[in-house]
């Protein structure tokens, strides 16, 4: 059964994700970031699927430390794109582009493009006791044509889930967590931890 005294390292430097990761798991789980650690190395994304990048973060930092670890990769997927950006979601503009440079090319590529349909997945990759688990979150909306909304990050400002009438930067921390890919995951690996 998870405590309040079980501790997990969540495999980011993304202060934005561990802030969000934090809210969702509560007191349930004390989750920690590799910088509690003092490791600030770029870990190899270099896997061709969500999965595979989730998991060679998790292995890494897991042969490192020994602790359990997740680590997750997101992925946003446009259909009038071909499911792009997805595995490259946060490198689309560039090796070390940020968030802004990223919207900026998608919405470059969107432009004209009636068919704004989009889904968000994150899967979660959970080493526990030497042992592996995956967890995935999906959800489906759309693509606008200008950014809004000033919380959150990544392409939040562009991305409006079916079940608001928002983007998620205009929903606030609370309410996107409630609906969000990596609060379903993270909810999902939260609720196996729980039943063990």
């Amino acid at each position: 059964m998870a405590t309040k005294s079980q501790t997990l390292v969540f495999v980011t430097h993304n202060k934005h994700k561990i802030s969000e990761v934090s809210a969702i798991t509560g007191s349930d789980i004390s989750v920690l970031g590799m910088a509690d650690f003092n490791f600030f190395e770029e870990i190899p994304e270099t896997a061709e699927t969500l999965e595979g990048n989730a998991l060679q973060k998790a292995r890494y930092f897991h042969s490192r430390f020994h602790c359990n670890c997740f680590a997750d990769d997101t992925g946003l997927e446009v259909e009038a794109l071909g499911g792009r950006p997805g595995v490259y979601s946060a490198r689309y503009a560039g090796e070390h582009a940020t968030y802004s440079q990223n919207v900026e090319k998608l919405l470059d590529e969107m432009r004209g493009v009636e068919n704004r349909r989009a889904r968000f997945v994150t899967v979660v990759a959970l080493i526990l006791d030497g042992r592996e688990y995956l967890f995935e979150g999906e959800i489906k909306g759309e693509i606008t044509r200008t950014p809004s909304g000033s919380s959150g990050f990544g392409y939040d400002p562009v991305f409006k889930p079916d079940l608001s009438d928002k983007t998620f930067a205009e929903l606030g921390e609370d309410e996107k967590n409630r609906c969000s890919h990596r609060g379903i995951a993270l909810r999902k690996m939260i609720t196996f931890l729980k039943n063990r």
